[in-house]
């Protein structure tokens, strides 16, 4: 009979810290290092800061398909050279920045900027950026103010409890069920 008393007590026990578990991480109170603040370095330092910002670029200007497609996509060369042709970015002598005559070279030479990816998500996770930015999702509200970025950061955890709050919310008419993220 104290075997089953012990047996159960250690059943409730181990729902309750489960039960504990899963509302902590469905409430964005436990990330398991889902890369807050990670910055690699790119190969030419993109101001976000300076083109979304100051210069008020949208964001589906250079990142086309957002609404269309899975990923927002990294701009292909001709995006950034249809500006880049016709602006002499120089420095106080008149020399050209180093930045966009690196930009010129690969473009001219028909080789793509490495660029690194910011945004990470697990493997298990499948996000598809069309229906958010068709529901009329700001940019911002998963990545953080980018205009305001000099070099672009992950600004938030991406987890799970970050995307199901945001699902939760009645004025968004989102899916709730596993397979929305998960196929």
């Amino acid at each position: 009979m104290k075997k089953h008393v012990t047996a159960a007590v250690i059943a409730i026990a181990l729902l309750g810290g489960l039960s504990a578990y899963i509302y902590m991480l469905s409430n964005n109170k436990i990330t398991f290092g889902y890369n807050v603040g990670y910055q690699p370095t790119q190969p030419i330092p993109f101001s976000h800061k300076l083109h979304s910002g100051q210069m008020g670029v949208d964001c589906k200007f250079c990142h086309t398909g957002v609404a269309s497609t899975r990923h927002a996509s990294v701009p292909s060369l001709n995006v950034c050279m249809n500006c880049h042709n016709n602006l002499a970015i120089t420095d106080a002598s008149g020399n050209e920045s180093p930045h966009i005559t690196k930009l010129k070279e690969a473009y001219n030479n028909n080789k793509p900027i490495e660029w690194q990816k910011v945004n990470l998500l697990p493997d298990h996770v499948k996000f598809n950026h069309a229906p958010h930015t068709l529901a009329g999702k700001q940019c911002n509200e998963c990545h953080g103010p980018i205009e305001t970025m000099a070099e672009v950061y992950q600004w938030s955890s991406l987890s799970m409890g970050f995307c199901v709050n945001c699902h939760r919310k009645p004025e968004n008419n989102a899916p709730l069920n596993c397979s929305t993220c998960h196929y």
